[in-house]
Parts: structure tokens; sequence; C-alpha cells
């Protein structure tokens, strides 16, 4: 097809990787990689400038957002079901967990990034969560 007709892009990487750019927003494709594994996440970040959209395609994944100034205090955690559109707002912090087959559709500020994002680390209390949400959702394989 004439790509001034119609792009068609497809990312079966692992990782986060940007599609599509136009005007200020951005689609890109988050696939499972290791550094979000339940027990090798350490940090979550939240960007100042925009919401974030996050629909999952396929797998499983919950979501993490937390509340506190400066950084984390309080973390919450939410399911995610395909096909449901789940819209971060700005300034809130968040970070996700995924099974190894598990793709989310992102789409953010085309200037999304660390220029505009801010980072906290989490706390022993916060990783509990996380392993503990994963385990009972089943995303924890053991590794």
């Amino acid at each position: 097809m004439d790509e001034q007709l119609l792009e068609i892009r497809t990312y079966s990487g692992e990782g986060y990787q940007p599609l599509v750019d136009y005007g200020e927003w951005r689609v890109a494709i988050l696939n499972y990689l290791d550094g979000i594994h339940p027990q090798r996440v350490e940090t979550c970040e939240r960007h100042v400038e925009t919401d974030e959209v996050f629909v999952l395609l396929r797998g499983q994944a919950v979501l993490f957002l937390g509340e506190g100034e400066p950084q984390v205090e309080v973390l919450h955690s939410q399911g995610m079901d395909p096909g449901v559109i789940y819209n971060i707002k700005k300034n809130v912090w968040h970070t996700i967990v995924m099974s190894r087959d598990a793709s989310v559709l992102i789409v953010e500020n085309r200037d999304t990034g660390k220029q505009n994002s801010q980072y906290s680390p989490l706390q022993p209390e916060h990783k509990r969560l996380i392993l503990e949400t994963a385990r009972r959702a089943q995303l924890d394989d053991g590794d």
C-alpha cells in the first residue's frame, strides 16, 4: 500500500517502540522486557506535561499507580482488560508489569521523555505489593 494513503506498522521486539508520530502525538507498542518483570521493577515514573494512554492488546498486565510528593508514598494496582483504555493522568506516578506474551499500545505526547518526566524509587513495601499482585495475577513465573 502507498504510505501516502496508509501507514502500516507492527513491532514484535522487546520493550518500548514508537511506531507513529504525527503532530503532537505518538503511538507506540510496549512488549514484555525483563526490566518490567515483577521482581525487577525498581521505579515509578510520571509525566509532568501530559496524560498517557495504555491499551492491553494481548496477554496480561497490571498497572501500578502511585500517590505522593516528592516520591511515591502509596501504590495502587489496576488489572488491565484487553481493549480497555486506561488514561493515566498527568503527574501520576505509574509503572506496569506484564506477562511474557503481553503487548500494550501506548498513546502519548510526541515529546514525552526523560526531559519532562520524573522518577521515584520504589520502597520495599511497594515491591512487595507488586510481587503479591503479580503472583495473584499469575504474572510472576518464578524467575
